[in-house]
């Protein structure tokens, strides 16, 4: 595998006055040089995104840059490709308790108004090795998102891939976050849409037993695609694989459909009000919040005790935040890209301001 493309150049050595006997005039003196494929060649549109990487630093746009660690390029002999690679343990960005190396949209647009796309082309390389299987988000990470900039800074879309070890298929599924009605946002709970495979709710019976393999899953190195569209207050997904089937959604982010105790589904009942997650929804949900796009590596996978959470703790092996030890044991994330795009509503605004409370 090729992280870079080399172009070689025949070099003459000389041993002190004598030439070897190797005709090489025409590229005496020449030194051999090494060109770099850098992210923004493949996929061109990091002007409208920051980077955040694996260390929780903020590296703002990535053109014309790389980082061994966490992101980079590789070309498999035929297509070149984007890595996201993340750990299971050590600085992260925000609030949030996971690793992640991601692109967040400079910009922010507001549902009610918008008129703005996503599109991906990607396959999950890895996922961790360890992590307790009857915690949710083991083994798990989000490779798309839509996040608020705004009050609760909750997540109306989280593109999931999730694979238990030991098995061959895994399951891509999606989350919408509702957004909590009033100050106390710790209610707030995720509903999880099954795309191929099983939907988040789905976890093993003992700490290191999993579940029934999906038959219609998605295999590490498999391809698959996404497209986001939010306009005019509804978001409209699509999802695309090589031999398996189309599938689309469609969320309101406007009205909200979980207004009342009456509304929680029951997969929400079963995974979350029994550890006190069981809030209702603002009636106008997302509208007047500015939400904005994310694309990338997420790990869901963490090293929290899953007695703190038993949906996100994983309680997976972190090496105490030592990122080479994680990566040579598997207890990591990886993304590869190979196409995505993005268009922009007139309406968007600057999102510097979600930074600022983040980086």
């Amino acid at each position: 595998m090729k992280r870079v493309i080399i172009k070689s150049a025949a070099v003459c050595l000389f041993l002190g006055i004598s030439v070897i006997l190797n005709s090489c005039s025409n590229t005496a003196n020449k030194e051999e040089t090494k060109e770099t494929v850098y992210a923004s060649d493949v996929i061109p549109f990091f002007d409208d995104w920051n980077l955040i990487l694996g260390d929780g630093s903020n590296v703002g746009h990535a053109n014309n840059f790389e980082n061994e660690d966490f992101f980079y390029t590789v070309n498999d002999g035929k297509t070149n490709w984007v890595v996201f690679k993340s750990p299971n343990g050590g600085d992260t960005h925000g609030t949030s308790n996971n690793t992640r190396t991601e692109l967040a949209q400079v910009k922010k647009w507001y549902p009610a108004t918008a008129d703005d796309k996503l599109t991906a082309t990607l396959k999950v390389m890895n996922v961790s090795a360890t992590g307790d299987a009857r915690v949710a988000a083991s083994h798990a990470v989000v490779v798309g998102q839509i996040h608020s900039a705004d009050a609760h800074e909750n997540e109306p879309l989280k593109i999931f891939y999730k694979k238990f070890p030991g098995q061959t298929k895994g399951s891509v599924f999606w989350h919408y976050e509702i957004n909590t009605a009033g100050d106390d946002n710790s209610k707030r709970w995720d509903y999880s849409s099954a795309v191929w495979g099983n939907d988040f709710s789905v976890v093993g019976a003992e700490e290191n037993s999993y579940p029934e393999e999906p038959k219609d899953g998605i295999e590490l190195g498999e391809e698959f695609s996404y497209e986001i569209v939010v306009k005019d207050g509804i978001m409209n997904l699509k999802f695309t694989s090589e031999g398996h089937e189309t599938k689309t959604f469609t969320k309101n982010l406007i009205a909200s459909e979980f207004t009342t105790t009456a509304d929680i589904p029951k997969q929400t009942q079963e995974l979350f009000v029994p550890i006190g997650q069981d809030g209702v929804e603002r009636k106008n949900a997302y509208t007047g919040e500015g939400c904005f796009f994310k694309l990338g590596c997420y790990n869901q996978t963490n090293g929290k005790s899953p007695e703190v959470n038993k949906n996100w703790c994983s309680g997976a092996e972190t090496h105490g935040g030592d990122i080479q030890k994680q990566y040579a044991d598997e207890n990591y994330a990886e993304v590869w890209f190979k196409t995505a795009s993005m268009s922009i509503s007139d309406a968007s605004v600057s999102n510097q301001g979600y930074f600022e409370k983040n980086d």
